[in-house]
């Protein structure tokens, strides 16, 4: 976990490595932020319990999780809690507001008065804090959170022989852990690297956290208290894997409940400290264009053991960097430009040590970073590539995969095992496989995306999507996400962990090694147009009815379309080998500074580091220009004028962006 002594013995184990007199990189140093980080109390620990009107305690939820092997048992374990909820004894009636949407908690306020109660919510649907924050303008005053069977084990709930051990199913106790944050990087240096003396904010000014508290519990709690709820049924998609219904609640228990008339108490006794933590950054050196750099990125900090997250992505890493590393130290081999390898810290809080660091470093990684790699989860399961990322990033991956066997399949990329999974229809390339926008904060490629705009990727291998529901792999975040788990259930013989470095090391090279940067503009044109198209059907007709027009819109997307075709021909026309080195120069910076374009710091002035107008987290839920949806549903909703005149706002915004991108990709002038 981030800053225990484990975390400082990866931090040595990553300086070892990295400095290493054979395999290691040019230099490898730490750099240390100071950061807002939340834990529980290891003498009080948090409580979650059915109490009667006379105060006898009827049931308590488990601490800790049950222990099917000694990784269990280890004394380092964290007790499951939700990091940033404030602490707080609430006690009341409980009632089930199904994934704790805004949504829920409406419909559960038109059957009853939500005051005073506590509300248990099932995981998924919503973010983990969000849970908390959209319960409170109820009168909820705490929130309990569940890993539903339904959602992750695709009904099963046994450890007999059902879940783990016997699967990779999550047990009965499992808890999942995790930041009940909204906003990434350090919770009190916003824009600022949280370095020792950086102006910090009051803690009570922190914007985004659970206002209430919240604590997470596993199934068999959840079931206990569930299922002897009283009013009426929940309506069907309410209802999760257990065998009884899913009521709402009187609020409380049925009459004919051992619980009748009892209230669920929360003691919650986290507090809020600030500590040490460290980034491990190491580099090669670039041969002809140092100051340009490809950056690759993955987590060290776990909530337990973390053996797949992160740890699958840190051993990618590493197998990358020993790798390369060797040919550099052997003299056979330098990359054109420097590779910087990043094992971040406290990313299990909110992604802070990769903010940090873009916080830090802005101005010089916003003008000489080409390209952004994030290989967090390496392998959920070993069933098949997924990826995600800018759509210039999409052929640099495609021809990497290719060359690259399919773990498992004989005489098969791992480019024709991925299509079979994951695919779509292109325009312009026919059948290809469908590489997902990485539109929210999921893991360290937020800062780099949202923040800095710089193109970037995530990719891991994963599970057949046809074979199980599960919404992850089933111990993410808890105590048995162990190395016995990851090599029985998750990649035996650890040939996807080998597909995932083989693939990632190749899409590397290519960045940092080939003359002209392979990003593809017109990639990206496709994906405008996509967007631009689902806008227009959406919004259109409604926008000439309040007199605002698109077409700007309109005309930025074909301008740029027509800008990446150029450079398109450009490139391929040119013998850039034998050009001036200034043309390729040109060329790179080009494709490089495309995305600073899409930045806008005005844009979402309440989302907390997205200038990126084309990515940034929408709510809406539409698969196009997040910052005209959400604006568009507020004024569809609303009807007010004002929320009109913020969607015309967005489209000159997204209009002005996408022609900038487009005169970057011009000749010059």
């Amino acid at each position: 976990m981030a800053t225990t002594a484990g975390d400082e013995h990866t931090v040595q184990l990553m300086l070892k490595r990295w400095q290493d007199p054979d395999s290691g990189l040019d230099q490898a140093w730490r750099e240390e932020y100071m950061v807002y980080l939340s834990f529980p109390d290891p003498n009080k620990p948090n409580k979650v319990s059915v109490v009667n009107p006379s105060g006898s305690v009827l049931h308590t939820a488990r601490e800790k999780e049950k222990p099917y092997t000694s990784d269990q048992e280890d004394p380092e374990v964290v007790q499951p809690y939700a990091a940033y909820s404030p602490a707080g004894e609430p006690k009341g009636k409980l009632v089930y507001a199904n994934q704790g949407k805004p949504s829920d908690y409406h419909h559960l306020n038109q059957t009853m008065d939500l005051r005073g109660t506590i509300a248990i919510t099932r995981y998924g649907g919503a973010g983990r804090g969000a849970k908390a924050i959209n319960a409170a303008p109820y009168g909820i005053i705490g929130v309990l959170v569940y890993t539903d069977p339904l959602d992750i084990n695709d009904g099963l709930m046994s450890d007999v022989n059902e879940t783990y051990p016997h699967s990779w199913y999550l047990p009965p106790s499992g808890v999942e852990r995790g930041s009940f944050g909204s906003q990434f990087g350090d919770k009190l240096t916003p824009y600022l690297a949280a370095k020792g003396d950086t102006y910090r904010i009051p803690e009570e000014s922190i914007p985004g956290l659970p206002p209430i508290p919240i604590q997470p519990i596993g199934f068999k709690d959840a079931y206990t208290l569930i299922c002897e709820l009283g009013g009426d049924a929940a309506p069907q998609d309410w209802q999760g894997g257990f065998n009884c219904t899913y009521n709402f609640g009187a609020p409380g228990f049925k009459p004919t409940s051992v619980f009748n008339d009892s209230d669920v108490k929360l003691d919650i006794f986290n507090h809020g400290k600030i500590v040490n933590s460290s980034n491990v950054m190491g580099v090669i050196r670039g041969s002809v264009e140092p100051d340009r750099y490809v950056i690759y990125g993955n987590h060290r900090d776990s909530w337990v053991h973390g053996a797949i997250d992160p740890s699958s992505g840190t051993s990618v890493m590493l197998e990358i960097t020993r790798v390369l590393g060797g040919m550099v130290k052997r003299g056979k081999w330098r990359p054109r430009r420097s590779i910087i390898f990043g094992s971040w810290g406290a990313e299990e809080f909110g992604l802070i040590g990769s903010t940090e660091y873009a916080e830090e470093y802005l101005t010089k990684l916003s003008e000489r970073t080409a390209a952004y790699i994030n290989v967090d989860i390496a392998v959920f399961a070993n069933a098949t590539l997924r990826a995600s990322g800018m759509p210039s990033v999409q052929n640099v991956i495609f021809k990497a995969s290719k060359q690259v066997s399919a773990p498992g399949l004989d005489s098969t990329s791992v480019y024709e095992n991925w299509i079979r999974y994951f695919n779509r229809t292109s325009p312009t390339h026919g059948l290809i496989p469908s590489v997902g926008y990485l539109t929210g904060a999921g893991s360290d490629y937020a800062a780099f995306v949202h923040y800095l705009g710089i193109a970037s990727m995530d990719i891991s291998y994963t599970y057949d999507r046809s074979k199980t529901n599960a919404r992850i792999y089933p111990a993410y975040h808890t105590a048995y996400d162990t190395f016995h788990y990851a090599s029985k259930f998750i990649d035996p013989g650890f040939v996807g962990h080998q597909a995932v470095a083989r693939t990632a090391g190749n899409v590397l090279i290519r960045l940092a090694d080939s003359l002209v940067l392979p990003l593809n503009c017109s990639d990206y044109a496709e994906s405008l147009e996509e967007y631009l198209n689902t806008a227009v059907s959406l919004y259109q007709e409604q926008l000439q009815a309040k007199n605002i027009s698109m077409e700007p819109l309109k005309r930025a997307v074909s301008s740029f379309g027509k800008a990446a075709e150029h450079l398109d021909q450009v490139i391929h026309s040119s013998d850039l080998a034998n050009e001036t080195p200034l043309k390729v120069r040109k060329i790179n910076d080009q494709l490089m500074l495309v995305d600073r374009a899409f930045l806008n710091p005005l844009a979402f002035p309440d989302k907390y580091g997205y200038r990126h107008v084309i990515w940034a987290a929408s709510s809406a839920g539409k698969p196009t220009f997040p910052g005209l949806a959400d604006a568009f549903a507020k004024a569809e909703s609303s009807g007010l004028s004002g929320d009109w005149d913020k969607v015309h706002y967005h489209l000159s915004v997204l209009s002005q962006a996408i022609d900038a991108a487009a005169s970057i990709l011009a000749d010059v002038i």
